[in-house]
């Protein structure tokens, strides 16, 4: 019996990201200072989008997007270059399209590098709630979204129409991390936050003492570590897995995580081992840490398997054999990356 859902389902907010790269440092008050590289993509909730799509998912995205140029451009991208679904999102009109510059900073931490970057953003409250874009919240297989203090009401709809719901959570600027938040796990089939997130909420002291604790709450429980890789636990098939990252030369992670939710969602719909997802998941993140950032860095099918294609390191080899079976005959045509200057889509057709 054909299964017409949508393979992912998602609401939040859409950015307009200009991501500048190649800098030395942040300027100090005064200073001007020169980057190396620029591009500019859809952001926010489209990096889930993008990353879902570019795996060939069936992909229903509810967002407000802006009667402006930002938004138009976001439009374009998403469902005339990407093919996503917005017949669940809405344009709003005199609202700003919310605008992102991202510098990606150099590491810091020696040894253990860390790779960051420092957000501007302009924006405002948007129009319409996540509940009012559901409206009766669509059937979907899965459903990707970012938990927040305040529980929207959509999600317990959908956990309770059948979908399976995978959750992210942001960075808390209030530093209360309140354990109150981890009570939507219990509407979640999966949780996968940043070990920072992770040890905060469950007051421990380690990812993996993090992820004992979420294992608790949720059937699936992921906590990412940057450089040093991830750790999970599927007590649906009792399996628990601990992979390292890929050594990838870092141009800008905006979005890296995104894209590792994303990548972990397709291949569980795929019925993959926990060890699999996990490895897939951590490679899609590091390959699209190469690019400018945000959505159009998500490497999808085809940047997959030009990376397994061109691996010659007998090791990872050996550690990612397992794509030969999973890899997709027809990879696709290339994907779009970031461009330095936005086309006026009013000039696209």
């Amino acid at each position: 019996m054909h299964d017409d859902r949508p393979d992912v389902l998602l609401t939040g907010l859409l950015f307009y990201d200009l991501v500048l790269t190649g800098l030395g440092g942040p300027p100090a008050p005064g200073e001007e200072i020169w980057t190396e590289g620029m591009g500019s993509s859809p952001g926010g909730i489209a990096n889930l989008a993008v990353a879902a799509a570019r795996f060939g998912l069936r992909t229903s995205l509810a967002t407000v997007i802006g009667d402006d140029f930002y938004g138009a451009y976001c439009r374009d991208v998403l469902a005339g270059q990407e093919g996503i679904d917005l017949s669940l999102s809405r344009t709003a009109r005199d609202w700003p399209t919310p605008v992102t510059v991202s510098l990606a900073l150099p590491p810091t931490g020696g040894a253990l590098a860390v790779h960051d970057r420092a957000l501007v953003t302009h924006g405002q409250e948007p129009p319409y709630s996540q509940d009012e874009l559901m409206g009766e919240v669509p059937q979907a297989r899965t459903a990707l979204v970012h938990l927040e203090a305040e529980p929207r009401g959509w999600l317990a709809k959908a956990a309770a129409n059948g979908t399976q719901i995978y959750a992210d959570v942001g960075w808390d600027p209030t530093r209360q991390w309140s354990p109150d938040l981890l009570g939507q796990l219990s509407l979640c089939h999966a949780f996968l936050p940043n070990e920072t997130e992770a040890m905060a909420y469950t007051r421990t002291d380690s990812a993996v003492a993090a992820l004992g604790a979420l294992a608790d709450l949720v059937p699936v429980a992921v906590v990412t570590r940057g450089g040093a890789g991830a750790v999970a636990v599927d007590q649906t098939t009792g399996e628990y897995a601990d992979v390292p990252a890929l050594d990838i030369d870092v141009l800008d992670p905006t979005g890296a995580g995104d894209v590792f939710g994303a990548s972990f969602v397709a291949a569980s719909l795929g019925g993959w081992p926990l060890e699999e997802r996990l490895r897939f998941a951590s490679l899609a993140a590091g390959l699209s840490v190469r690019h400018h950032g945000g959505a159009l860095a998500a490497p999808g099918w085809y940047g997959v398997d030009r990376w397994w294609r061109s691996l010659t390191d007998p090791a990872l080899r050996e550690a990612y054999g397992f794509l030969t079976d999973r890899l997709p005959a027809d990879p696709g045509p290339p994907v779009h990356h970031a461009p330095v200057t936005p086309p006026d889509p009013a000039r696209r057709h």
